[in-house]
């Protein structure tokens, strides 16, 4: 017995070694939109979960539109995006499983400083494209199929509007935060949403200011779902389900809620039920 008990504790640095280096090494992948990136919320609440559970995340971030395709293939174990039609529709469809709302915030139109189609003290967003629309006056969409391209494109449905193919009208196909250093250097207007304004505008210099928010077709809801493992085996879903119950956690949603700009504005609001 006693040699057992010397043998044992000669082995317990390996067997803790090994359990360790299996833990340090437990990733999950997520394809999640830009906005959470450029934000800093992902920079902010990554390393928390981590030191919590162990589990790295590699995030890729592009539109929602490609995260939900990228989560559709099983090349993420999950995806954390804002367009709630879409996503719901992709449950249904059976490619994703446990879908939580997470937080929101809320979409601005942002414009030059002078603003030169008179936005300041409108209400509506349809009515603010319209006017830009009338007045010929540069827009710059990011054209990628994003949740805040699909908002966009909402929008232009309620004024009434096509606005693709006219002169003024530039799709970039880029990320929340370049399509916004775009739009200032054509002195243009554009959809954002707050967070990501919050987070890079005094960082990128732009010369532009809110020039429409209130408007309640501007809320901006963001919502998490793992891949379906029925659909992927390869898909690490426990992992991802507790990325997932973490961020809906009181934990999680307060975490969520103490990330602020430099200035103390919470760039997201926690609501998962």
């Amino acid at each position: 017995m006693i040699k057992l008990k010397v043998f044992f504790l000669l082995l317990l640095p390996v067997i803790l070694l090994s359990v360790g280096l299996a833990h340090s090494e437990s990733r999950i992948r997520c394809a999640s939109t830009t906005s959470t990136q450029n934000s800093g919320l992902f920079d902010y609440i990554l390393p928390i979960f981590e030191k919590r559970t162990g589990i790295k995340v590699d995030v890729v971030a592009v539109g929602t539109g490609a995260a939900i395709e990228i989560g559709k293939r099983g090349d993420a174990d999950f995806v954390f995006v804002h367009a709630k039609e879409l996503e719901l529709k992709a449950v249904e469809e059976g490619y994703f499983v446990d879908r939580h709302d997470v937080m929101y915030n809320v979409f601005v139109i942002i414009g030059p400083s002078d603003d030169p189609a008179k936005l300041k003290g409108m209400k509506s967003a349809p009515e603010a494209f319209r006017k830009i629309a009338s007045a010929s006056i540069p827009f710059v969409s990011r054209g990628d199929k994003s949740g805040t391209n699909t908002k966009e494109l909402e929008i232009w449905k309620k004024a009434g509007l096509e606005p693709k193919g006219r002169t003024w009208y530039l799709e970039v196909g880029q990320g929340m935060e370049k399509t916004q250093r775009i739009a200032n250097e054509k002195r243009a207007y554009t959809l954002t949403d707050i967070g990501t304004w919050l987070a890079t505008k005094d960082k990128d210099r732009l010369d532009m200011v809110i020039v429409l928010e209130g408007d309640p077709a501007l809320f901006n809801q963001y919502g998490v779902m793992a891949v379906n493992p029925q659909k992927h085996k390869n898909v690490k879903y426990k992992e991802a389900m507790l990325f997932i119950n973490w961020l809906i956690s009181k934990d999680g949603q307060q975490t969520i809620a103490s990330y602020k700009d430099k200035n103390g504005n919470a760039l997201f609001i926690p609501d998962a039920r």
